[in-house]
């Protein structure tokens, strides 16, 4: 139950004054709090199976749960045979969950044999230092211990620091769970420490719906965009080079060609002027942005540069630390700041597909979503403050439009604010209340479904995420709204107002894409690699009957190539129906087929990728045709498309 707007086990002790409202076991905390209370039951079952394994973290997370171990040997597939066993055994034993609060000494002593705990509770109140998803087990407030009390003799089983809340008894956790697979993790996520066995599961409140997530497991892997770039031949991440950095074959370069230069236009229309800027830079402009401050683990390592050594080989002049740069916004606010602006000129809007480096560690990485290196559809918008809601309102209209031209269309977004505590929040509350406001009005006036989370934004201001769900109803964060009155303030911008006077501008950080790489993935994997005909690396390919009519087919696809079109035909010595299994196999869009039939008619004929196929369509017909589907950006096709005109 919500407490007064703070979740609580139905164990606890309310008044008639408080307010109360239900938690249902299907809604978003009730599946959170399923998904924690079943990484105890997990944890539970891994120390009764192994004394000796030493507690980490367990917190819920999308779609399930994890929990790090310290462990001598890695898990076997037989131990998790074991533990998924002993697991259902604790649920069968329907013991509850029952909560104590503890001091800081009497936690240490109760944990003193659990040396990770023990670690946490010296960080209690810095969660986000302590470690990602530390906030299950420690927070700002009180220090909390939950007993698993056996339900026939009523003694502690088992105990774990935890804030909870928990369902009440281990029954609930019912049979919609189950365990996924063992990864290796880093405690606290930093390599220079211990490295443990982390066990991922899911649970749902229903064995139907545990299935259905299985299957839908089953059709992501399908989707892989990793599996998929090496069978379509895109991408790949060669060990020569280094992890989580890319290089781009020649069909991958195409697709992302495309979405390149689509983007480009319309941020051209749309009143954008693009800009470039360098891959590295002096460390003074990551100190004067603070990247060097807040940000330098994620950055990678400085290079020594300029530095003179006289014959003798002494220094006569210091080098200086230059770093890859994180971020593209410093270079941007110095290209604003190269020379005096007026309000006449505002809104500016820079835009820049830049390439950026992130000191990712390599057990985060993940094919083209987890990089090193990344290029970002960077944008930054310096506006004054009276035209802050109808520039957000302009950017998220244009976000949304872009994203539909790439066959994107279920949206909502995330508004992030600050919260009541102060210290955590720089800027008056004036404009706090301002840009809150104008990014909600937009928000609302979005007719989207809109979440408001407290205590989430940056600490200098506001941003709205969009997200949007994918053909298989994965959620994916994208695009990012971000106000930030801080950089200006540290750079010291500047416009001349209308009255003569010298204000500050604010500036809106907005990543379209997020990362070119990462888009491409999720595009990738919406379309299991099917991607619609203007994206597809080739478009159109033509496959003769027999060998005697690959000429007449050629000139076809000559016609296609003069018009634009990315078409080749398949000379090869196989038959023709292997040649047609095999481009359906690569997931080209169109097929053209012609025979004596066609050669004779000055026809055509059209294989869709549904299998329908169309006979006899004229070859200016037939050109007209494919251009007309590129440049219409069809996303389905099917025989019924032969209908469309150019």
């Amino acid at each position: 139950m919500r407490v007064d707007g703070t979740l609580k086990d139905l164990a606890a002790e309310v008044t008639d004054t408080q307010t109360i409202e239900p938690v249902t076991i299907d809604s978003e905390d009730g599946l959170n709090i399923l998904r924690h209370s079943t990484a105890h039951v997990l944890a539970q079952a891994v120390q009764k199976l192994r004394p000796e394994a030493k507690l980490g973290i367990g917190p819920f997370i999308t779609d399930g749960f994890y929990y790090d171990f310290g462990v001598d040997e890695p898990f076997t597939p037989d131990d998790l045979k074991a533990i998924k066993k002993e697991m259902q055994r604790i649920v069968r034993d329907a013991q509850r969950f029952r909560r104590r609060v503890v001091t800081d000494d009497e936690a240490r002593a109760e944990l003193a044999h659990e040396p990770f705990k023990l670690e946490l509770i010296g960080l209690k109140g810095g969660t986000k230092e302590a470690a990602e998803g530390a906030g299950v087990e420690v927070g700002a407030g009180e220090l909390t211990i939950y007993d698993n009390i056996d339900g026939r003799t009523g003694e502690v089983a088992w105990k774990d620091l935890c804030r909870g809340p928990h369902v009440p008894s281990t029954r609930m956790v019912g049979n919609g769970w189950d365990i996924l697979r063992v990864a290796g993790a880093y405690w606290r996520g930093s390599e220079k420490n211990p490295q443990l066995q982390r066990i991922y599961g899911t649970a749902w409140p229903s064995k139907d719906e545990l299935v259905a997530y299985k299957d839908r497991l089953e059709e992501a892997a399908r989707r892989d965009h990793r599996k998929l770039g090496r069978e379509m031949d895109l991408f790949s991440f060669p060990d020569e080079i280094g992890s989580g950095l890319s290089v781009w074959h020649p069909k991958g370069g195409i697709v992302r060609g495309e979405m390149e230069q689509h983007a480009r236009r319309r941020h051209i229309e749309n009143g954008y002027s693009y800009v470039y800027t360098p891959h590295i830079s002096k460390q003074d402009l990551f100190l004067a942005s603070n990247h060097l401050v807040t940000y330098k683990e994620g950055m990678f390592p400085p290079i020594v540069m300029d530095e003179e050594r006289d014959d003798e080989g002494n220094i006569t002049k210091q080098g200086q630390d230059y770093y890859l740069k994180p971020m593209n916004c410093p270079m941007h606010i110095l290209i604003y700041k190269e020379r005096a602006r007026s309000y006449r000129d505002l809104p500016l809007r820079f835009a820049e597909n830049g390439t950026v480096y992130r000191n990712e560690l390599s057990g985060a990485l993940h094919g083209l979503t987890r990089v090193r290196g990344f290029t970002q559809d960077d944008s930054h918008l310096f506006v004054t403050p009276e035209q802050l809601e109808s520039e957000v309102t302009k950017v998220l209209e244009f976000i949304i439009s872009m994203l539909r031209d790439f066959g994107l269309d279920d949206f909502e977004l995330e508004l992030s604010m600050r919260d009541d505590e102060k210290a955590k929040w720089i800027g008056s509350d004036e404009f706090w209340e301002y840009s809150t406001n104008a990014l909600r009005n937009v928000a609302l006036a979005s007719g989207l479904k809109l979440t408001e989370v407290p205590g989430e934004a940056a600490f200098y201001g506001p941003k709205i995420d969009l997200k949007t769900r994918d053909a298989i109803g994965r959620v994916w964060p994208l695009s990012t709204v971000q106000v930030d009155p801080n950089l200006p303030e540290r750079f010291d911008l500047e416009y001349t107002a209308a009255d003569g006077s010298k204000q500050r501008p604010i500036m809106i950080h907005r990543a379209l894409f997020g990362s070119i790489e990462r888009f491409f993935a999720i595009l990738l994997e919406h379309y299991a690699g099917d991607f619609p005909v203007w994206l597809a690396p080739v478009q159109v390919m033509g496959v003769p009957v027999a060998d005697e009519f690959g000429d007449y087919l050629q000139g076809v696809v000559d016609e296609l190539r003069a018009a634009g079109v990315r078409a080749e035909v398949d000379h090869s010595d196989d038959r023709m129906q292997k040649k047609i299994r095999t481009h359906t196999t690569s997931k080209v869009p169109l097929i053209l087929i012609a025979g004596e039939q066609d050669r004779s008619a000055g026809t055509v004929s059209f294989r869709f990728r549904d299998g329908s196929q169309r006979n006899g369509v004229p070859v200016a017909d037939a050109v007209a045709l494919v251009t007309g589907l590129i440049a219409a950006k069809k996303l389905v096709l099917t025989d019924a498309d032969a209908t469309l005109e150019a």
